[in-house]
């Protein structure tokens, strides 16, 4: 394929990427040392790199404690929405947004786009985006004030247009290489740098209403293997396997 399955994960990355997957965002410096180690990164370099974020501001430190800062808390909160999107029952009908604006610079013409596909709303032509009406989500309102926005219904077949807007093909090819190099690869540090390419392809995923997706469509199958590796992460730490174990001892029928 044209992109690397996988680009190197930096300390810096790997530490964020286990936060951002952390149900309240926090873990004491301990769990973060423990679960850097499965990736084959030192506890000194992981130690550096946790100072070095909280003096740039992307953590929080209480005590022995790290938190996200409240910028990257916003981040996990669209990470979420990647893993566990929140929908609506399709009705056949599609959002539109015109951009009515002019005179507007190169740069926030730039910015409008990134923000956009992060809606995962798909350009028909200059100025004019569209996609099912099945995300239970607002316009935001910096969109609104140089758009009108309307909900439609096509003519044309809905499948066909949705893969006129999306290259569909090519998005489930390498969301089943990627499970297939997930599933072929033992190796910790290759496997958590498979799921931070697969966090990545998951936020390119058009999120379509069943009744348009390809048959076979791959995404329900990353995010679970994305949910299993998390879990596998964190009860993969020293102790918490002996604490696994205790348990199971205690209450054998459980």
């Amino acid at each position: 394929m044209s992109q690397p399955l996988l680009r190197p994960v930096s300390a810096r990355s790997a530490l964020l990427s286990l936060l951002l997957g952390t149900e309240g965002a926090t873990r004491s410096g301990a769990d973060l040392v423990a679960a850097m180690a499965l990736l084959d990164v030192s506890e000194p370099t992981t130690r550096v790199a946790l100072s070095r974020m909280v003096a740039a501001g992307d953590l929080v430190r209480h005590g022995a404690d790290y938190s996200l800062s409240e910028r990257l808390l916003e981040r996990q909160r669209e990470l979420e929405a990647v893993h566990a999107p929140s929908t609506r029952t399709w009705r056949g009908t599609w959002e539109m947004a015109v951009i009515t604006a002019t005179g507007r610079s190169a740069a926030d013409r730039a910015a409008l786009r990134a923000q956009l596909t992060q809606l995962r709303v798909a350009e028909l032509r200059e100025g004019v985006w569209t996609r099912p009406a099945n995300l239970r989500r607002p316009w935001p309102p910096e969109l609104l004030a140089i758009s009108t926005c309307f909900e439609s219904r096509p003519i044309e077949d809905a499948a066909a247009l949705a893969a006129r807007l999306w290259d569909l093909d090519g998005w489930a090819a390498r969301a089943r290489e990627l499970l297939g190099a997930l599933d072929a690869e033992a190796d910790a540090p290759a496997r958590f740098a498979l799921m931070t390419a697969i966090v990545r392809h998951l936020q390119a995923d058009p999120i379509l209403p069943p009744e348009l997706e390809p048959a076979r469509w791959p995404a329900a199958a990353l995010r679970a293997a994305y949910d299993d590796y998390r879990a596998w992460l964190w009860a993969m730490r020293p102790g918490e396997q002996e604490k696994r174990a205790g348990s199971e001892a205690a209450y054998p029928n459980v």
